[in-house]
C-alpha cells in the first residue's frame, strides 16, 4: 500500500462557472453557432473540455455583454488583424 502523507487532498479554489455555447447564445440572442464563430475568431476565449466541447467563462461573457470588450487569452488561439486605419 503506498501512503500519501496526510492522506487528504489540498483544497482547490471555487471553480468559476463555465457557460455552454447555447447559454451564451441565449444572453446575446444570436444562435449557438454563432458563439462558436465568435470563439474561432479569437471575440471570445473559449476552454476545451474531454470531450471536445466549448466551454467558456462567465465573468468573460458578461464583461462582453456589458461592453467591457477585452481581448481573448492567447490559449483561445490568434485573434483576428485589427483593421488598418484610413491613410
Amino acid at each position: 500500500m503506498i501512503s500519501t502523507g496526510s492522506g487528504s487532498l489540498p483544497a482547490r479554489p471555487p471553480a468559476e462557472p463555465l457557460l455552454t455555447p447555447s447559454e451564451v447564445a441565449a444572453l446575446f440572442r444570436v444562435d449557438p453557432k454563432t458563439v462558436t464563430r465568435w470563439a474561432k475568431a479569437g471575440k471570445l476565449s473559449a476552454i476545451r473540455t474531454l470531450g471536445g466541447h466549448r466551454r467558456f467563462r462567465e465573468s468573460e461573457v458578461l464583461a462582453l455583454l456589458n461592453g467591457d470588450a477585452r481581448p481573448a487569452s492567447p490559449e483561445a488561439g490568434p485573434a483576428a488583424p485589427a483593421a488598418a486605419a484610413p491613410s
